[in-house]
């Protein structure tokens, strides 16, 4: 934005402005936490398995990858769906009221599925996930 731009926009608009962007800042901090704890986890036990290969231990590590992943993936459509609003907000939109932080509009624009789904998402845990599976066939087939 300009400074004619901001200029334009009342106390109040950029207090609201101001509002959003805080937890938009807060929900990227968490997301950045989520995958911190995700690389220590997976970090544990894929130093574990590569002493102790185990078809069932590696199998286990599935699931914090997992939960992380949904964790984590909450977190980014939350950031998404208030983006959407400080971009309603940002355009003046006669339908958010003053000081609003409700993102009900846009849960249908911003799918839950798609987020999980998408390229980020993917290559963090995606990557993880084919790590641990490459630890289980490792362990299967090994032990044969």
């Amino acid at each position: 934005m300009t400074s004619t731009e901001i200029a334009s926009y009342t106390p109040d608009e950029i207090k609201h402005l101001e509002f959003i962007q805080a937890v938009v800042t807060r929900l990227g901090n968490g997301s950045f936490l989520i995958k911190g704890w995700t690389m220590t986890v997976s970090g544990v036990f894929f130093g574990f398995l590569v002493n102790h290969l185990s078809w069932k231990l590696a199998a286990t590590g599935m699931i914090p990858i997992i939960g992380f992943w949904l964790l984590d993936s909450y977190y980014l459509r939350q950031e998404r769906l208030f983006r959407k609003l400080y971009d309603e907000v940002r355009g003046r939109s006669a339908g958010v009221p003053p000081f609003s932080l409700n993102v009900q509009p846009y849960l249908e624009r911003v799918p839950w599925g798609a987020v999980a789904v998408s390229r980020t998402m993917i290559n963090f845990y995606g990557f993880l996930m084919a790590l641990d599976l490459v630890f289980v066939a490792g362990s299967v087939f090994g032990a044969a």
